[in-house]
C-alpha cells in the first residue's frame, strides 16, 4: 500500500491514536462508507492487489460503533449468545462506549478470543431441523466490523451470477434471470436444479482461508477470520464440540465467508462462458457441433444452471459441479439435485417457473408463482394462528397480526403471477378467522357474526375500524431484469467514474 493510499486511510481513522472519540451513529456512518468506498475502488482498480494494514480498521471508533449499531438494531440482537447478554442489557448495564471500549481494547493488544456459539434447532420444511450458531453481542459486533472491512474488496471480485447475501441484490434478481434466459429466443429450457448439502456446516477451512488470504495480506486479519471459524459450538445440551469444518449459520460474517468460498463456483462457469460462449457467433458455432451452452445462477448455496442445448448436457455438468465442489469440502445433495425442462417446472427461492401456453392463444410463455411449498407454508401460519391457543386475543389484534404476516409474505411474492393466488390464500384465512370467531363467542349466530364483524353490506371482516385486507391489499408487479451490472453500494455515479473520482 502506497503512503499516500495510507495517510487517506488515516484521515478517516484518526482517533486510532491519542483519546478515543467515539462518533454518534450518523457520523460513524459515513465515515465507514468513506473508507468502503476507498477501500473498494482499490479493490476493483487492480484485481491481484493484496491488502494489508486493516485490522486498524477493525477496532477503529467508527468501525466498530457502526457495527453496534447494525447489531443492537437487528432483531438477533435481542437474542443471547452463550454469555446470556443481550444488546438491551449492554446498554442498561455497562453502556455501548465502555463495551466498545472494552472490545478495542482487547482487540488492540491481541487478547480478544471469540466465544463458541450457542447452538439452537430450528424446524425446516419437511420436518428437518436446522443448526443454528448464535455468537455473543461482543462477538457479533466485530464480526460486523470485520464484515464492513471486507466486504468492499470481495464484492470488487464477485460475480454477476451470484445474488444471494450480498448489497443491492435480491431474490429476485435471480428469478429474473432465470426468466430473462428461458424466455423468447434464448431457450435456455434445461435446467439443472442444484442444492449443496450442509453447506454451511461443511465448507472446508483451509480452502476458505486459501481464497481470502488470495486477497487479504494482514496476518490479524486472517487470525481473527479463522479464530471465529475454529470458536467451537456449545450445544443444545450444554456440551462443547470443535468446528473442524464450516461456518456457523447465524454469524454476521459467514454469509460474506460463504460466498468467498464458493465463488470458486461462479468463477469455473465464468472462465467457460468467456473461453467458448461469450458471443453470439460461438454459441451458434456450438449449437451446430452438437454441444450446448449454458449459465449458472447462483443465491447463496442454491443455484441452478439453465441450459441451452439437450438433457444430456445438462445432465453432465452434474458431475462437472460436483468436481468444483469437492475441493472445498462441499458436495450436491442427491435428493434436491435434478435435471427438469422448463414445461415442467421447478422450485426456486420459493417460486415456481414454468414455461405454459397463456390461455387463449398459442403462444407460450415462462410463468413465475408461488411454489405450492412457500402456499402451504403461508396457510400453516395462517393456520397456527388461528388455533385455540390464540382465543384470548381480541378480534382486532387478530386481524393486525394476519394483515402485517400476509402483507409481508405477499410482498416478496407481488412479482409474479399471484393475483389469484393471493385470493385463494384470503378466502382460506377468511374462513379461518371465522371459525375462530365462532369458537370465541360460542352463542353467537351467522346473522349477529356479519352485523358486529362485518363491514356493512358486505363479507369484509373488520373490527373496532380494524379491517382484515390480506394478501390481496398488496399490489402484483412485474420484476424487471437489471442485467448484468448491478452497482455496489460503493460504486461511483457514472459522472463521477468518468472523471476519476
Amino acid at each position: 500500500m502506497s503512503v499516500k493510499e495510507k495517510s487517506a486511510m488515516s484521515e478517516d481513522a484518526p482517533v486510532n491514536a491519542g483519546a478515543v472519540r467515539w462518533p454518534d451513529a450518523d457520523p460513524a456512518y459515513l465515515a465507514v462508507r468513506r473508507m468502503q468506498s476507498k477501500l473498494h475502488r482499490w479493490a476493483v482498480k487492480d484485481p491481484d492487489r493484496r491488502f494489508g494494514d486493516l485490522f486498524n480498521l477493525v477496532y477503529d471508533p467508527a468501525f466498530l460503533m457502526h457495527a453496534w449499531e447494525r447489531v443492537s438494531t437487528n432483531t438477533g440482537g435481542r437474542t443471547p449468545g452463550v454469555d446470556r447478554a443481550t444488546a438491551l442489557q449492554i446498554e442498561t448495564r455497562i453502556g455501548v462506549e465502555a463495551f466498545l471500549a472494552q472490545i478495542r481494547t482487547s482487540l488492540k493488544s491481541g487478547e480478544f478470543e471469540p466465544a463458541e456459539v450457542r447452538q439452537v434447532m430450528i424446524p425446516k420444511a419437511g420436518g428437518k431441523l436446522r443448526k443454528l450458531g448464535i455468537p455473543t453481542i461482543a462477538d457479533r459486533v466485530v464480526q460486523a466490523s470485520l464484515k464492513a472491512v471486507l466486504e468492499p474488496i470481495f464484492e470488487a471480485d464477485f460475480l454477476p451470477s451470484s445474488y444471494g447475501f450480498r448489497p443491492n441484490r435480491r431474490a429476485h434478481d435471480a428469478v429474473a434471470e432465470i426468466h430473462h434466459l428461458s424466455s423468447g429466443s434464448m431457450k435456455y429450457h434445461w435446467i439443472l436444479e442444484a442444492d449443496i448439502h450442509a453447506c454451511f456446516d461443511e465448507i472446508e477451512h483451509t480452502a476458505l482461508m486459501t481464497r481470502l488470504r488470495a486477497r487479504i495480506s494482514d496476518k490479524r486479519v486472517n487470525t481473527l477470520v479463522k479464530a471465529f471459524l475454529k470458536s467451537g459450538v456449545m450445544t443444545t445440551i450444554g456440551d462443547w464440540e470443535a468446528t473442524p469444518a464450516g461456518t456457523p449459520q447465524g454469524g454476521v460474517l459467514s454469509p460474506l465467508l460463504a460466498n468467498i468460498a464458493l465463488s470458486a463456483l461462479d468463477e469455473h462457469f465464468d472462465r467457460q462462458w468467456k473461453r467458448e460462449m461469450r458471443t453470439d457467433k460461438w454459441r451458434a458455432r456450438r449449437r451446430r457441433n452438437g454441444l450446448g451452452n449454458w449459465r449458472l445462477i447462483r443465491y447463496a448455496d442454491d443455484f441452478v444452471v439453465v441450459v441451452s442445448g439437450e438433457r444430456h448436457h445438462a445432465e453432465a455438468l452434474r458431475e462437472e459441479v460436483t468436481g468444483v465442489l469437492a475441493p472445498l469440502g462441499l458436495r450436491l445433495s442427491p435428493d434436491k439435485t435434478r435435471v427438469v425442462h422448463i414445461d415442467e417446472g421447478f422450485d426456486f427461492l420459493g417460486f415456481h417457473i414454468r414455461r405454459q401456453r397463456k390461455r387463449g392463444t398459442q403462444k407460450y410463455y415462462v410463468y413465475t408463482k408461488p411454489s405450492r411449498r412457500a402456499i402451504q407454508a403461508i396457510k400453516d401460519k395462517v393456520k397456527d394462528r388461528t388455533r385455540r391457543a390464540y382465543q384470548d386475543m381480541r378480534p382486532d389484534e387478530l386481524l393486525i397480526s394476519l394483515n402485517r404476516t400476509l402483507r409481508g409474505w405477499a410482498n416478496y411474492f407481488r412479482h409474479g403471477v399471484s393475483k389469484a393466488i393471493f385470493g385463494a390464500i384470503d378466502y382460506h384465512a377468511w374462513h379461518r378467522i371465522v371459525a375462530w370467531i365462532f369458537r370465541k363467542h360460542s352463542r353467537i349466530s351467522w346473522q349477529q357474526l356479519i352485523r358486529r364483524f362485518c363491514l356493512p353490506g358486505t363479507w369484509k371482516l373488520a373490527c373496532n375500524g380494524v379491517e382484515f385486507t390480506g394478501a390481496s391489499s398488496v399490489k402484483v408487479t412485474r420484476y424487471r431484469y437489471r442485467g448484468t451490472k448491478i452497482p455496489t453500494p460503493w460504486t461511483p455515479p457514472p459522472a463521477t467514474a468518468a472523471a476519476g473520482g
